[in-house]
């Protein structure tokens, strides 16, 4: 794909209209009123801003880049309002911008953020099986999201600085979340597993939530991707196998489930089914899987046309354009379980949460995508 007018224009509009205090992606801190401290979606943007620099080599995406998070991380490498004490895997995940931005910047404020980040990756709790919690708040439980937001910054820290030597911790995890989590009829995954079996929320024999939620599943596969992409393979080429193949069995189950339209299903295994919806973070996650699966040679190039399908149904159905403006729909707000508001993993719940656009967590796996069809045009393909 050549470079998108309307893409660009989206992509500008974006960042002409966001500061570090308040970019215009957040809209669970918009819907708050609040400003967003260090968190998980400005992290996921962030990441996708990255991305477009490494393609384009625009210097206004390391710029905004470098500006937002050097806001939030201090001289002595303390980051506004992250706790290590906490242990919410969530708040791992935009560290992963730290490592590219020190590459460009020398800024050794982030250096020593990437090592209090990795502070709590070494203390985080765990569960008997072994795998982190997803948070302090959610003990022994394993998330598909939590895979996501740790594991590649885990492995890109272990690659990068202390020679692989915690690799065996990092794969153990993710063939613990296939041993515990995945359905062996639809090889999809389910939500989140307590290993504790007592959380309202899960079957008391399992341990299970009850239904395969889209993102958490793009999560997931996004987790599996992108921690191969920065292990060394050839240390560890067994390892590096078990996790090929979760990735390719996890591609291929999903595809089973892709509607006509080239999008997923809220609940994934559910389309049809009244109020359920095609959602764009979970199906954008896909494309980009896909994508990026393909160019690091995890998948053949057969499976282009999915990933292209996939992209062109996000377009159609949600990408907008009123009277200029320009917006992307379809997007689930936040979906958990537990807390607060007795979130119980029914059916009925997925369906309640807020529908939004414009969204980072649909927003930046869409842009991610839109990288990856760039490369393979410099490429190409």
């Amino acid at each position: 794909m050549m470079k998108n007018p309307t893409i660009e224009r989206y992509i500008d509009s974006l960042l002409e209209k966001s500061t570090p205090t308040r970019p215009v992606w957040n809209m669970e801190a918009i819907r708050q009123g609040k400003a967003p401290s260090w968190n998980y979606v400005d992290g996921c943007m962030i990441k996708a801003i990255l991305d477009l620099y490494a393609i384009t080599g625009d210097k206004r995406y390391a710029e905004f880049a470098d500006a937002f998070i050097d806001y939030h991380v201090l001289e002595d490498g303390s980051i506004r309002n992250y706790r290590v004490d906490e242990f919410n895997l969530d708040n791992i995940n935009a560290g992963k911008t730290l490592f590219e931005l020190y590459d460009l910047t020398g800024k050794e404020k982030y250096r020593k953020a990437i090592d209090l980040i990795y502070t709590q990756v070494l203390t985080q709790p765990r569960n008997r099986e072994g795998s982190f919690w997803h948070k302090l708040i959610y003990p022994t439980q394993i998330w598909l999201d939590g895979l996501y937001m740790c594991q590649p910054f885990y492995v890109e820290y272990e690659t990068r600085f202390n020679d692989c030597k915690n690799y065996p911790d990092i794969f153990k995890q993710f063939a613990t979340c296939a041993r515990c989590l995945r359905d062996e009829k639809t090889g999809l995954y389910y939500h989140a597993y307590d290993s504790s079996r007592t959380m309202y929320w899960c079957d008391k024999e399992t341990g299970l939530s009850r239904h395969f939620w889209i993102r958490a599943l793009g999560w997931y596969t996004m987790a599996l991707l992108d921690t191969m992409d920065k292990m060394d393979r050839e240390r560890f080429p067994e390892d590096y196998k078990m996790m090929r193949g979760l990735f390719v069995d996890l591609i291929d189950s999903m595809l089973r489930f892709q509607d006509e339209s080239g999008m997923w299903y809220q609940v994934v295994d559910q389309g049809g089914r009244e109020r359920n919806y095609l959602e764009t973070s979970g199906s954008s996650i896909m494309a980009y899987a896909i994508f990026k699966g393909i160019r690091l040679g995890f998948l053949p190039q057969s499976y282009y046309a999915a990933g292209e399908k996939a992209f062109l149904g996000i377009c159609d159905r949600y990408l907008s354009d009123v009277n200029g403006e320009l917006n992307l729909g379809g997007i689930c707000l936040v979906a958990g379980l537990g807390g607060k508001n007795r979130r119980d993993g029914s059916y009925d719940y997925y369906m309640s949460e807020p529908v939004v656009e414009n969204d980072a967590k649909g927003v930046a796996p869409f842009l991610l995508a839109y990288t990856e069809l760039l490369r393979r045009d410099q490429a190409g393909l």
